[in-house]
């Protein structure tokens, strides 16, 4: 991993501990509080899905585990809870809702990491303000098998681990009308280089950043000026007959989307792609961009490039929801999110 992996302070979204953000509510789907493993130490290993913890010790969640016998305890500890979902529960768009946790995390769902909030040693920074809401990747639940959730957590001293909040997966109605969801993991690079909106160029080596979330929130501190964005996905066949709208929530301060390497919006850039430094609202504009067919890949992976620039404070693709939906849909979607 690289080095900003420890020390990122990311969340999906800030919201108070109850099920609703701008006020639209949440569903719970799968309630995950009582019992779940626990042990104190760090190894990467914790995080395999086939880990035997039977001799784990047992701790409630949420709650400090200084109140649970680990009185005083600072520093690393893993939580684990194996879980079943039915099919119908998991076609749904889920996020794994984590409460507030103290301090430090990373979480993985089947071994795969879907969310990190906080710095670890040796650049440790607190996250413990911060509400965890992390999308699940589409298609990583197994329906009717046993899933395993596995988290990371560091705490620097006081009250440690998953303190208080929602313990479960929830979703969203009106998520659940974007056709794909595209927040969570993205590569970043910060700088600025137009070869970078080109499918050729890799940004394999690039930085992970959760969105949507402030940079500044996850270890690139008072960094003003350019960064890059970039996520692939999969577009399938069905949609190959619909107009598509990609939606990117707000952006600090202006931005040019380009998909598979072409222009397709733009917000606070001339022509030439210049920034204009007297557009001092676009911070709290929302992006929306038409997809144009011609640029896409159906049944196959497209890539999205996100150039960014922020003059001061800060920066980045903060607020969502973040993904593609179809003008059908994107009405009544707009008039409920942003109501």
């Amino acid at each position: 991993m690289s080095l900003h992996i420890n020390i990122l302070i990311s969340l999906v979204f800030v919201c108070s501990g109850n099920l609703y953000a701008q006020g639209v509510p949440w569903d719970l789907r799968k309630d995950l509080q009582g019992d779940w493993k626990f042990r104190i130490g760090d190894q990467k290993n914790w995080a395999k899905p086939d880990l035997d913890d039977s001799q784990w010790d047992d701790v409630q969640v949420p709650a400090a585990w200084e109140t649970q016998g680990f009185h005083a305890y600072d520093g690393y500890a893993w939580y684990r809870k194996t879980f079943t979902v039915d099919a119908e529960t998991a076609q749904n768009k889920l996020y794994l809702s984590l409460g507030y946790i103290d301090d430090v995390d990373q979480v993985y769902i089947n071994g795969q990491l879907i969310g990190f909030s906080g710095s670890f040693p040796p650049y440790y920074q607190t996250a413990y303000n911060a509400y965890r809401r992390y999308p699940v990747p589409a298609d990583l639940l197994k329906p009717g098998k046993k899933n395993v959730i596995a988290i990371r957590v560091y705490d620097a001293r006081v009250d440690g681990g998953l303190i208080t909040g929602l313990i479960g997966l929830v979703s969203n109605p009106d998520f659940n009308k974007l056709d794909l969801d595209l927040s969570g993991i993205w590569e970043f690079g910060l700088g600025d280089n137009m070869a970078w909106k080109d499918n050729a160029t890799s940004s394999a080596n690039w930085e992970k950043i959760m969105v949507p979330l402030f940079w500044e929130k996850q270890g690139f501190v008072n960094y003003d000026g350019y960064a890059w964005y970039r996520k692939s996905f999969f577009l399938p066949e069905d949609l190959r007959s619909r107009d598509l709208i990609l939606f990117l929530g707000k952006i600090d301060d202006y931005d040019q989307a380009f998909i598979n390497g072409e222009l397709i919006g733009s917000t606070g850039f001339d022509d030439d792609g210049n920034y204009q430094a007297d557009n001092d609202m676009a911070y709290g504009m929302v992006r929306k961009y038409n997809l144009p067919i011609e640029h896409l890949k159906f049944g196959e992976v497209n890539t999205l490039a996100i150039r960014v620039y922020d003059k001061y404070i800060d920066g980045g693709i903060y607020e969502g929801p973040v993904g593609i939906i179809k003008q059908e849909a994107y009405t009544d979607f707009w008039r409920n999110w942003w109501r």
